[in-house]
């Protein structure tokens, strides 16, 4: 329920307010079972691992429509152990122990998600969620790339993501010790010749374009709405500079956005980054189904304190993106000054 490592802390009147926010959440919290807390997202976490052979067992077939399936079955579980898994992993949202949390962190970002574990939690924890649309350290500027035009970026880029993680990986590993480098290095290795063998060995494919190929599809699959769901929930909120950013509770409702529910993207990458994304910036280390059972609490509470509860649909967010392409993701964003609020 604590605020991410790195926020700044509260003063006077907003401090209160979000103490009273913070009652009303733990109420629920204490209220709920574990199944309520952990159990319902280790639960579809363990589906989608169980999935994974019915999924390479149709790539056996000769069957379009079998092999569509088995397409969408490993594209839908690779983006649940991935987006989701690692997420709820970096936060410390599967499990209370600490040294489960980091073992779960390996395993979904380093050996599903080929990403160091240490530099997904520096990244996401400490700068996106400590420094929210902060300009220069959690203002989303990393997914930015305003030397693409608004076609090439919205439509053909997501599906170089799988290419690129890997590639940014190396990067990062350049600047660890050496020890934690090649543990990293290992995991990654394991995960993507695991991906690879399977498709050889259980799918039958022949060689080793063609299983390489698959991969690409497959890690590919939810490519789009994952890279457009980054964008949409913050960019184009107002943005705060270092010295004059607002305290925590006007800077998450102000800087957050909620698109509806959408069932396939609630499943692979989870409530607390689609429909419940205000609720999970306010509060962390809960897990995807609690943000979701706190929504209306912490909703009302918004509204009630007359506090920005930002909500559009991802087909708005779309258009107004690729209606406002240069303005949004090519120059730099205004900064929002409030009055009384830094």
């Amino acid at each position: 329920m604590e605020p991410a490592r790195g926020e700044p802390r509260e003063s006077g009147g907003d401090e209160a307010l979000l103490g009273e926010l913070e009652a009303l959440v733990q109420d629920v919290v204490r209220a709920s079972s574990w199944w309520e807390r952990h159990g319902v997202d280790c639960a579809i976490l363990a589906l989608s691992l169980l999935a994974l052979p019915a999924g390479f067992l149709c790539l056996r077939s000769e069957n379009l429509l079998v092999l569509a399936l088995g397409i969408t079955i490993l594209g839908v579980c690779h983006y649940t152990l991935t987006v989701k898994g690692s997420h709820l992993a970096t936060h410390g949202a599967l499990t209370e122990s600490k040294r489960w949390s980091k073992i779960w962190a390996l395993f979904f970002v380093e050996v599903c998600t080929a990403f160091p574990a240490e530099y997904a939690k520096y990244g996401h924890v400490k700068m996106h969620h400590g420094y929210t649309n902060v300009l220069g350290m959690g203002d989303s500027s990393t997914w930015r790339l305003p030397c693409l035009n608004r076609y090439v970026y919205m439509f053909l880029a997501p599906l170089l993501i799988p290419i690129i993680t890997p590639l940014v990986t190396m990067e990062r590993l350049r600047h660890v010790e050496l020890r934690a480098a090649l543990r990293t290095l290992g995991l990654i290795l394991l995960g993507l010749y695991s991906h690879y063998w399977l498709l050889l060995n259980v799918s039958g494919f022949k060689s080793p374009g063609s299983a390489l190929a698959c991969m690409l599809i497959t890690r590919s699959l939810l490519a789009h709405p994952y890279l457009h769901v980054n964008i949409f929930q913050h960019i184009g909120l107002p943005m705060f500079s270092q010295d004059k950013k607002p305290r925590r509770i006007h800077m998450m409702s102000l800087g957050v956005l909620n698109l509806p529910r959408l069932p396939v993207l609630d499943w692979a990458f989870g409530h607390s980054i689609i429909s419940c994304h205000v609720e999970h910036h306010l509060f962390p280390r809960l897990s995807d189904n609690m943000c979701l059972k706190v929504k209306p609490v912490v909703s009302q509470f918004l509204h009630e304190k007359q506090l920005p509860y930002n909500e559009d649909s991802y087909l708005a967010r779309f258009w107004l993106f690729l209606s406002r392409y240069e303005e949004l993701m090519v120059q730099a964003p205004p900064i929002t000054e409030l009055v009384g609020l830094q």
